[in-house]
Parts: structure tokens; sequence; C-alpha cells
């Protein structure tokens, strides 16, 4: 007989913290502006090689990702990444090609979501609840599925609701969010840092 407890309670608890979470605000956001396939598929390869991987290889990983360096290098990078869309000059681009365009959306969203995966509080939920559980694969099937549910909603609120807003807002509200959460990688990382004694 099949356990399916596992996977029930790594869904159950992977949903909960990741709906409304940063990493579904952005998911909405990229949405909204880009091809809805190539943001769904670019966050789900990230939460399976960030989550995932980090899921089945377990706790010795994670001993070697320097959490601190992570969340300051990762605030930096949105924080630029949103100051430039705030401050650049716009162009119209009305003669895009749509296969470059989508896979434009596809590596962004998978750079984006990789980078706000690594070291958040999912990622270490499923490697503690892997070895708690006792079945990985278990588990990783219950992770993906949440991912899948949260990213889904993500994806439809930024295409369908977000993208009744007027281009110009849309493009201040990335900008504006990408610089917050800039901000709140980096308070994160500088809380690890004065939390955790370094030798």
């Amino acid at each position: 007989m099949i356990d399916i407890f596992p996977t029930i309670t790594a869904f159950a608890i992977v949903f909960m913290a990741e709906f409304g979470d940063k990493t579904q605000l952005t998911v909405m956001m990229l949405s909204s502006k880009g091809s809805a396939r190539s943001v769904f598929f670019g966050s789900m390869l990230a939460f399976l090689i960030v989550d995932g991987v980090s899921l089945l290889i377990g706790d010795e990983l994670l001993s070697f990702i320097p959490y601190d360096l992570i969340g300051a290098g990762a605030g930096l990078l949105f924080i630029f990444v949103g100051a430039f869309s705030l401050i650049r000059k716009r162009k119209e681009l009305d003669r895009v090609d749509e296969i470059e365009s989508r896979k434009a959306d596809f590596l962004k969203t998978f750079s984006v979501i990789s980078l706000m995966e690594l070291g958040d509080k999912t990622q270490l939920a499923c490697v503690m609840l892997a070895a708690e559980l006792g079945n990985p694969l278990g588990v990783l099937a219950g992770v993906m599925l949440a991912f899948s549910a949260v990213t889904a909603m993500g994806v439809i609120s930024g295409t369908k609701i977000l993208k009744m807003l007027p281009r110009k807002y849309l493009e201040i509200g990335a900008a504006l969010l990408f610089i917050l959460l800039g901000f709140l990688f980096i308070l994160d990382a500088a809380s690890y840092i004065a939390l955790v004694p370094h030798s």
C-alpha cells in the first residue's frame, strides 16, 4: 500500500507557507508583463532544482550555502533590477519576436525564483520534512503539487487581474516590489549574521 501521508503533509505545509508569499507576488508581477506559460514553467523548474535537489540531498547541501551572502547578494540584485526599471527610458518594441520573448520570460523567471528560493524557509522545510517523514520522493511530490497550485493561482491572477491595469502602473509596481524585496533580503541576511556567531 502506498503511503500518501508524506505527500499530503508536504502539500499542506508548503501551500500554506507559499500562499500570498513574496514568491507568489513575484510570479503575479512577472506574468502580468510576460508569457503566462513561460513564467509558470520557469518557476516550476526553479522550484524543482532548488527545493527538489536540496530535499533529496539533505542537510549536507545546506551546510555549504552561505545564507548571509546569498541573501545580501540577492537583495542587492533585486534593488538594482527595480531601480534600473524605474530610471531607464521606456522603449516601445513593436516588433518583438514572440519566441525570443517567451525565452526571455522563461530565463528571467527561472533566475529570479531560483534566487528567491535559495535559503528560503520553504527550502529548509523541504529538507526537514524529508528527514522527519523518511520519504523524500513522497515529500517531493507534495512539494511540487503545492508549488504548482500556488504558482498557477499567481499566474492566473497576474494575467487576468493585473493585466487590466495600465502598463505604466504595472512597470512601476513591479519595480517597487523588486526594490522592497531587495531590502527585505538584505535585512533578513543582516539579522542572520547578527544571530549566528561567526568564527
